[in-house]
């Protein structure tokens, strides 16, 4: 991939920059950056998800600022401006492993000058990165902040019982109306090719799929599931289980907003959604999809594994939309992240009049919530 240059100030919030790293973890690691002004101030490292970018901090990085600290948000291995990885399907996936992805991050804090930071915070993808960085090297990652996907803890060795468990994917497939699970979709090899080169072109398909997961879109009511069952998980909205023969593009674009409402949208006007529209069609997706298909695949499961049994013990807080699915779509998980995952969670905050993308949607309450957690 071809090394690019910082991104244009003009998109960028006053005091938060552009720039590189090098040599992180066999990494060129694009980062934005605010509260670099004064040496000396404490670290908060944030980690985006997808189909997210650095740029999706853009809203908290000013506060987190101007509140004292020093703030930096990467674009993750396999996205935006960060290079090292390889584009292709049939790369080597062993890179986009959760143990890898915290030795990214221990580089990018080694890289700044710092041993230790005051919080690591993770939204979407993000959120197990920052969990397992927690788990992994508390003495480095102090605090820890999840936001949108909660963590049940390391995962359990393989049993007779779990080997013998029903397909979920055959049984959404033999739904009365024919279902597949988003993150199997995500695993196969047309999905970068279908959100790329999709008949409504990259920027009306994020268009489409930023509102969908939002709460601009009134559908999004989310509610406990009962288990991990097809009938259940199919009660979620297409985005996450999908209709079998459509593709991402497809089943976002019955969802597509009218000009009235994208005119309406301040969260996300049309010029910030265009810095995404141009990255994602200059890289494609499949840096973000490999990381699906690392989960999907288990190719980390048994490195995951040695950890069975650990907690993380540091304080924790979860932060998430009232009107996001991410918060249930994994029955249990909520629940196993509060009980048993994270022995100091002292804050859950569902926030109203947010959906999934709940650090755009509500800036000012989530920059809050963090202030108070950090400071305290």
């Amino acid at each position: 991939m071809t090394n690019l240059g910082p991104l244009d100030p003009n998109v960028l919030p006053t005091g938060v920059r552009s720039r590189f790293l090098d040599n992180i973890n066999g990494l060129r690691v694009h980062i934005l950056e605010a509260g670099h002004e004064t040496p000396g101030r404490p670290l908060v490292l944030l980690l985006h998800g997808f189909p997210e970018l650095a740029f999706s901090w853009r809203k908290v990085m000013p506060p987190l600022a101007a509140a004292g600290f020093h703030v930096i948000a990467p674009d993750l291995r396999g996205y935006g401006r960060t290079t090292g990885w390889d584009v292709s399907y049939d790369s080597d996936l062993r890179g986009f492993r959760l143990l890898n992805a915290v030795r990214d991050a221990l580089g990018v804090i080694w890289a700044l000058g710092h041993q230790h930071l005051a919080g690591v915070v993770g939204h979407d993808f993000g959120s197990p990165v920052a969990a397992w960085c927690a788990l992994v090297r508390p003495d480095v990652f102090r605090t820890l902040t999840l936001m949108s996907a909660p963590f049940a803890g390391p995962p359990a060795p393989p049993d007779a019982d779990a080997r013998a468990a029903p397909d979920i994917h055959a049984a959404l497939a033999a739904l009365d109306r024919p279902r597949k699970h988003y993150q199997w979709y995500y695993s196969t090899r047309p999905a970068n090719a279908d959100m790329l080169a999709c008949k409504q072109g990259v920027h009306d398909f994020l268009r489409a799929y930023y509102h969908h997961k939002s709460a601009d879109w009134h559908g999004d009511k989310p509610f406990r599931l009962a288990g991990w069952t097809a009938e259940e998980l199919a009660k979620m909205p297409t985005y996450y289980i999908m209709d079998l023969h459509e593709d991402m593009p497809t089943t976002v674009a019955h969802e597509m907003p009218s000009a009235a409402e994208i005119d309406a949208n301040r969260w996300l006007p049309d010029q910030e959604l265009a810095v995404y529209a141009t990255e994602y069609t200059r890289t494609g997706f499949q840096g973000g999809l490999q990381w699906y298909r690392r989960g999907t695949g288990g190719l980390d499961a048994s490195e995951l594994q040695l950890f069975c049994g650990r907690t993380i013990d540091v304080p924790s807080m979860f932060i998430a939309g009232a009107s996001d699915w991410g918060t249930y779509q994994n029955p249990g998980a909520f629940e196993r992240m509060q009980q048993a995952a994270c022995t100091r969670m002292t804050d859950v905050q569902l926030i109203e009049g947010a959906g999934h993308w709940v650090q755009q949607e509500q800036p000012a309450r989530v920059s809050e919530a963090l202030l108070h957690f950090l400071r305290r």
